[in-house]
């Protein structure tokens, strides 16, 4: 491996590809309001925990049948006019929030624009997959998915570092910022990209390539996914990381606070999400030449192995320095996971159906993610938190273990 070979990692991609990175970047650093909602509930709003619970769940909840909503209307209208369609409405939902938050009256209509924001977030998940689907095929899928992911950190981390400055002192620019960031998004999708749904001539076309699960299919959703039984256990078996994965935002900060106090907690648990974004900025491109020849299942399962052993070690931590070392080690599970998990799931879809699976697999996923923090806490109750971590260390291998098995008998199927 050589600086060359880091180069063309990124080249020879279509333009849309790139635009969609620069879309990445821009929408990660303006979503200012999102990852400060807990706390602009709870000290802006004056909303009680329980209060704040309640709307994060519904929030929740409405995903759902935005996912699939917004999965549905991708593959008949098309991904261009609902990603569009749903980045317009978003935005008219966050800019009426610079003008409620100066207002007591007003206020408490924020909420609920802010849960209509995240239900048109939702709806244009299944778009934006399925483009990244349409504008790839199986060999630059890799490069093309880990370059997203990259643009998604840095413009998160840029977004992250504003607002924790903005915060306190000027939200109303958060919300426009917020506002703005969306409208330049649509500009570069109108201006740049072209409609990616395919035709029954594109089918034709792209089919040759060799790639039968991409082929179209007729009938339902569900009778599709039942037509790929691999698919649905790769999806059933990477549930297990969403729920590893949520550790991060729960159990984690949990034992940081009660290992170093709440004070020294909050001021650690920041760093170590630091270093976190830093490595995954760094390291993403690196990673992606150094496996890229790996199939995208056997990744995942290698990404199951530093998982494993990343939370497991937490069971034996009481040092900042052995916390920052497990975060490395998780993190790199994260990396490989994340730009290998849609490029699979790509390769199985049926082009006719990107929309839809797109939508069911981020429910299925998502409900792992969702479910952890309760089932975990539930746990913590009548355990130590640092009981969590030989539980997460068994699910992470068996993860892995299970994703080997599954690319071991789709080599042998293949090879048949």
């Amino acid at each position: 491996m050589n600086m060359k070979s880091i180069r063309l990692t990124y080249s020879f991609l279509p333009r849309s590809v790139y635009v969609l990175f620069f879309i990445r970047v821009i929408t990660a650093m303006g979503n200012f309001v999102f990852p400060f909602m807990t706390l602009l509930l709870t000290s802006k709003l004056g909303m009680g925990e329980k209060e704040v619970g309640v709307y994060l769940l519904l929030a929740s909840v409405l995903q759902i049948p935005g996912s699939l909503l917004g999965g549905k209307l991708t593959d008949i209208i098309g991904r261009k006019k609902i990603l569009v369609l749903a980045l317009v409405l978003s935005a008219l939902s966050i800019l009426p929030c610079a003008i409620f938050i100066d207002f007591p009256s007003t206020v408490g209509y924020i909420p609920w624009f802010l849960m209509l924001a995240s239900f048109m977030n939702s709806v244009s998940n299944p778009a934006h997959n399925a483009m990244m689907n349409d504008l790839t095929v199986p060999d630059n899928r890799q490069a093309a998915f880990s370059l997203l992911y990259l643009g998604m950190n840095v413009g998160a981390a840029i977004g992250s570092f504003i607002s924790g400055f903005l915060f306190n002192r000027y939200i109303k620019i958060l919300f426009i910022g917020d506002t703005i960031a969306r409208l330049i998004s649509i500009f570069l999708l109108i201006r740049f990209i072209k409609e990616t749904n395919p035709s029954k001539d594109a089918l034709v076309t792209i089919m040759d390539v060799g790639n039968e699960d991409e082929k179209a299919e007729t009938g339902g959703m569900l009778a599709a996914l039942l037509r790929r039984p691999r698919l649905l256990f790769f999806v059933l078996i990477d549930t297990i990381y969403a729920f590893i994965y949520a550790q991060t935002h729960f159990s984690m900060p949990l034992q940081v606070n009660e290992i170093f106090g709440e004070e020294l907690g909050a001021k650690y648990f920041g760093t170590l999400n630091m270093i976190n974004c830093i490595e995954v900025i760094i390291l993403t491109t690196l990673i992606t030449v150094v496996i890229r020849k790996i199939r995208p299942i056997y990744n995942v399962s290698i990404a199951g192995i530093f998982y494993a052993i990343g939370f497991g070690m937490l069971f034996f931590v009481n040092s900042l320095p052995m916390f920052i070392i497990s975060t490395i080690i998780w993190t790199l599970g994260e990396i490989i996971n994340t730009t290998n998990v849609g490029v699979y799931i790509a390769n199985h879809t049926p082009m006719s159906h990107r929309g839809r699976f797109n939508a069911l697999i981020n429910i299925i996923t998502g409900t792992g993610s969702s479910l952890s923090p309760y089932l975990i806490g539930a746990f913590i109750e009548k355990n130590s938190v640092t009981y969590v971590w030989p539980l997460i260390f068994f699910l992470g291998a068996l993860g892995s273990v299970l994703m080997f098995l599954l690319g071991s008998s789709e080599r042998k199927i293949q090879h048949s």
